[in-house]
């Protein structure tokens, strides 16, 4: 048996209390043999033992490492590894990782023009530029071409219209009046049939865009020829889509000036307390019908479908968005608009002085080739600036499209997954490709390899 002060030792050690006697001794059997005195308050043991009033307070124990050791300095060191570790302790050396029971955060992908998840409206903006800057000749070229023919339709109705007005100038009789305005009314008929055309090519072309727009989204560049190749099975329902958008629009539009015209026949001033609130009621409802099928091109070019189930697909993609893709669609407008005003502004300004230096002494002839020249440089400029404003709201448009499906189809994961593989180099992103059709897991309707026979894990 340990006597005396060995016993007590031990028995400290062992975090046991020892009790401090009135004397400050105990008998022989309490803690071994023989009688030995307790060190007095506020003085060390021998050994080098802490003093017993002297213990480290609650909150200021010493760090790891830092402990004290009996009879000699500090010198507890790190634990070897062993495979665990420990949630409330950092290992040196290492950042201090995520709270316990919590998952590491992990930035999605982002391989091309914009991440791999759900976007906000800000990546919408820089992926659209990004995507014109990386695609110039495919979508700046192919604007270009449709608004080229757009303007000069426009030149030319332009010159047709001053010739015309001037004309009228020299009218006499309500006979040659009745002459004059036959032309000057199928002019009219030509800005709207110009106007028309417009709309019905930027319909089609916006579903053609929609390829280097998705193609970009996995950072694969697309040539001019490349993109109307891959558009090319798409090129019939769209001129259906284009078709039906257009003339739905030119029927309700007939129908609602039609319907003023006899309401004012019949009620006179009075009927503008009806058509006013009519035509109101008429633009909202194109508006939001207009919006509700504005993805209608990019589905039938990427997902390869008809002309109903194109329609169908945009009117369920843009459930419950609808707010969300006007407001996108109001802010790009209002800056495209401003964009184009301001350019417009010099073309103005350098339209009016060619007009004073070539024809200070204005005369008839003199007036048409300065109009001619002028019309020339105007229409030259409105179609670089209208490409490249056109080209951006299809951009937008189509990243639309893609933040829809990744939102409602998980297009993200499908997507990730083709950047893995790098299958389908060639084709459209998010279209039926060879991956989504034949690649499963577990192949062959096989079984999982971690599940017993006959099950498989939860989805």
């Amino acid at each position: 048996m340990a006597t005396g002060y060995e016993g007590r030792r031990r028995d400290y050690r062992l975090g046991a209390k020892v009790r401090v006697g009135d004397v400050g001794s105990r008998r022989a059997g309490s803690y071994g043999e023989g009688i030995v005195s307790q060190p007095e308050h506020g003085q060390n043991p021998p050994g080098g033992q802490p003093a017993w009033g002297n213990q480290p307070q609650w909150g200021n124990q010493p760090q790891w490492g830092n402990q004290p050791q009996w009879g000699g300095p500090p010198g507890w060191a790190p634990p070897q590894s062993s495979g665990q570790n420990h949630p409330s302790q950092a290992t040196p050396g290492w950042p201090p990782g995520p709270p316990y029971g919590q998952p590491l955060y992990v930035a999605p992908p982002k391989p091309g023009v914009i991440p791999l998840r759900p976007l906000q409206f800000g990546e919408i903006l820089d992926g659209s530029f990004q995507t014109i800057r990386r695609n110039a000749a495919s979508m700046f070229g192919s604007a270009l071409i449709v608004q080229a023919i757009g303007a000069v339709f426009i030149g030319i109705v332009t010159v047709g219209m001053f010739q015309l007005s001037t004309s009228l100038d020299s009218v006499s009789s309500e006979a040659e009046l009745a002459d004059a305005m036959g032309p000057f009314l199928a002019f009219m008929a030509g800005t709207l049939g110009v106007s028309v055309l417009i709309g019905f090519l930027g319909s089609v072309l916006q579903g053609v865009l929609v390829v280097p727009v998705s193609r970009s989204v996995l950072n694969r560049r697309t040539g001019f020829k490349q993109m109307w190749k891959l558009a090319g099975p798409g090129i019939l329902p769209l001129l259906g889509v284009a078709a039906l958008l257009t003339l739905g629009g030119l029927l309700v539009a007939a129908a609602v000036i039609g319907v003023a015209i006899l309401l004012f026949t019949a009620m006179g001033p009075a009927a503008l307390l009806i058509v006013l609130p009519l035509g109101l009621g008429s633009f909202v409802a194109f508006v939001w019908i207009g919006l509700k099928l504005m993805l209608a091109p990019a589905a039938i070019v990427v997902e390869k479908t008809g002309v109903f189930q194109g329609l169908l697909r945009s009117w369920r993609l843009t459930k419950n968005n609808w707010w969300r893709i006007f407001g996108i669609t109001l802010v790009v407008a209002i800056m495209v608009g401003i964009i184009a005003q301001i350019v417009q502004i010099p073309v103005s300004l350098a339209s009016a002085a060619i007009g004073g230096v070539v024809a200070p002494h204005p005369d008839p002839d003199s007036m048409t080739s300065t109009l001619v020249l002028t019309t020339v440089i105007s229409t030259a400029i409105g179609a670089l600036v209208g490409s490249v404003t056109f080209a951006f709201q299809a951009s937008v448009s189509g990243l639309i499209y893609m933040d829809l499906r990744m939102r409602r189809d998980g297009l993200d994961v499908e997507l990730m997954r083709l950047m893995e593989t790098g299958s389908d180099p060639d084709g459209i992103p998010g279209g039926p490709s060879t991956l989504t059709r034949n690649t499963t897991w577990p192949p062959d309707g096989g079984q999982f390899p971690s599940a017993p026979p006959g099950q498989r894990p939860p989805a």
